[in-house]
């Protein structure tokens, strides 16, 4: 079976012929982009590209992130939250499915966060996928480099959240999931949408 999804196209006749689509194309119009998957450097260029041209289209249109993720790098999470803050047009986040780690942290950061009725968002802290072996020295500026990109997201949440940065690191000390419901009480939704 292929890793790759294909994605359909949209057939439409003009007066130059019949002209095919994709659904990400037809989106793109619509000013929605789609976070899928994992975060990594590559995924987030892409989304980047698209904020920063239809940004650049149309300074003060909103645009809509649609996201279903697990998570991923942080430090390209974190770039992509820096541009969706630094573009004058607001951003829409909703959440379909779940938004998960550095995924939740870019939902929570939408100007209007609408989550679907049966959608989860989990928050917990920075992991580390593998332990590298090495000297003390080496394992110290690893911690000290993960208890930085700690401190960086529990202040992104907290601002987000209207929470104390105490209050995150309690929910960010584990896995903390929240239902629909669960998510606009804590701070991380805005409302939960019935139609898209």
């Amino acid at each position: 079976m292929s890793d790759t999804v294909k994605t359909p196209n949209i057939i439409r006749e003009t007066s130059s012929g019949v002209m095919y689509f994709s659904i990400q194309e037809e989106m793109l119009t619509r000013r929605e982009i789609e976070c899928i998957g994992e975060i990594t450097p590559d995924a987030v260029h892409s989304l980047i590209r698209q904020i920063r041209y239809l940004a650049q289209l149309d300074p003060h249109k909103e645009i809509t992130i649609y996201i279903n993720s697990p998570g991923g790098d942080v430090s390209s999470g974190l770039a992509l939250y820096d541009v969706m803050q630094a573009v004058s047009c607001p951003i829409r986040t909703v959440c379909m499915g779940v938004a998960a780690s550095m995924g939740a942290l870019l939902f929570a950061a939408g100007a209007q966060r609408d989550i679907l009725p049966h959608g989860k968002v989990m928050i917990h802290d920075p992991l580390v996928l593998s332990c590298p072996g090495g000297s003390a020295l080496k394992l110290k500026k690893l911690s000290d480099n993960l208890l930085q990109t700690r401190e960086i997201t529990g202040q992104i949440l907290a601002q987000l959240t209207h929470h104390t940065l105490d209050e995150i690191y309690e929910k960010t000390a584990e896995d903390t999931y929240f239902d629909a419901d669960q998510a606009v009480a804590f701070g991380l939704a805005d409302r939960i949408l019935t139609e898209i």
